[in-house]
């Protein structure tokens, strides 16, 4: 295995810390890409990993993002993000989150961490019974799925208006890759506008069923890159888009609230030279942040929501900026927000 340095998602982090705890089974990782506009924020994902290289490939790969998408949404924060590694049977005690929760507290408030995927409210809840440095906590937002869910929506939106010349998303045939929080709430934004919706989910039973709730059609996980719409919206896990799918897409535009939906960098490229606009999963997806560093930014629901309602704004400013200087939207996205971090 390479050393920390040498991996291709180091990416000059500020710290990267390793926690093991045998008796509670902990295993987790917290990644700081970059404290330069304030404490590292990012959730945490509790996920079974193929391996332990995955896991802090993910960890590394998260926290960059969260640099990225915390300063593009002009939030006081920097970028952190932590991994617990589960078991197979994603075995979460009371023992091993306060284990966590320590751990998080031994960092002394460079890192605030929120919920992620396999991550609930009542975890949070759970967490800020040992450490402060927990955002999102009822009363404080909560839950930051309907907040990023309502900032993809306007993300796609925009990417509709730039791509088909449509003022509106009625009609126009949305393929969403994932129906949970995130997902399953822009599902329903678009039903109410009167998309066309296809729906898929590694749970095809959940897809199926908001599919008959909203009117639209759910296929298998492993066919919705196959279909031929509008817009492609993955909202499920990252790395979605490789060089095989980005050749393969049937779609004018890629939006969705995954997190690094390129799986290497080139893939935006791809997109690119083949006409499908893409937008940069960091800038579309960052509402759910947005509406959890509340606390720190000192902003009630209203300041929340107007922040959110700039998404459309930024996507456009880096669009924009694409076509003028010939570049992807994913490379003009990563140059701003690395000027905006110092870097």
């Amino acid at each position: 295995m390479p050393a920390l340095w040498d991996l291709p998602d180091f990416d000059a982090h500020e710290s990267v810390h390793m926690f093991d705890d045998p008796k509670t089974g902990l295993r987790a990782v917290i990644s700081l890409h970059s404290t330069h506009l304030g404490p590292a924020a990012g959730g945490t994902r509790f996920w079974h990993y193929a391996d332990q290289q995955s896991a802090i490939t993910d960890a590394l790969r998260l926290s960059r993002g969260m640099s990225y998408k915390n300063a593009m949404a002009g939030l006081n924060a920097g970028g952190g993000k932590a991994v617990i590694l589960a078991d197979a049977q994603k075995t979460k005690t009371s023992a091993l989150l306060d284990t966590f929760a320590r751990a998080v507290d031994s960092l002394g408030g460079r890192y605030i961490t929120a919920q992620d995927v396999g991550i609930s409210e009542a975890d949070m809840v759970a967490l800020s019974k040992t450490t402060q440095h927990v955002a999102g906590l009822p009363g404080q937002g909560g839950d930051p799925g309907p907040y990023t869910a309502r900032g993809v929506f306007l993300g796609v939106k925009a990417a509709a208006r730039r791509a088909l010349g449509v003022d509106t998303v009625k009609g126009v045939h949305v393929a969403v890759q994932g129906v949970g929080s995130v997902g399953g709430g822009l599902a329903r934004y678009l039903a109410a506008e009167g998309a066309h919706l296809t729906l898929a989910d590694v749970d095809l039973a959940k897809a199926q069923s908001l599919a008959a709730e909203l009117g639209g059609l759910a296929v298998d996980s492993s066919a919705i890159l196959s279909v031929d719409a509008d817009i492609f919206s993955p909202c499920a896990l990252g790395a979605i888009v490789t060089t095989q799918t980005a050749n393969e897409l049937k779609v004018k535009a890629v939006a969705g609230g995954a997190n690094n939906q390129l799986a290497t960098g080139p893939e935006g490229r791809i997109l690119s030279d083949r006409g499908i606009l893409y937008a940069p999963d960091y800038v579309i997806n960052a509402g759910g942040i947005i509406n959890v560093m509340r606390v720190i930014e000192n902003a009630d629901d209203a300041a929340v929501n107007a922040r959110i309602d700039e998404i459309p704004a930024r996507l456009n400013a880096i669009w924009d900026r694409a076509e003028a200087e010939g570049d992807t939207p994913a490379e003009v996205a990563d140059r701003m927000a690395r000027e905006l971090i110092g870097r």
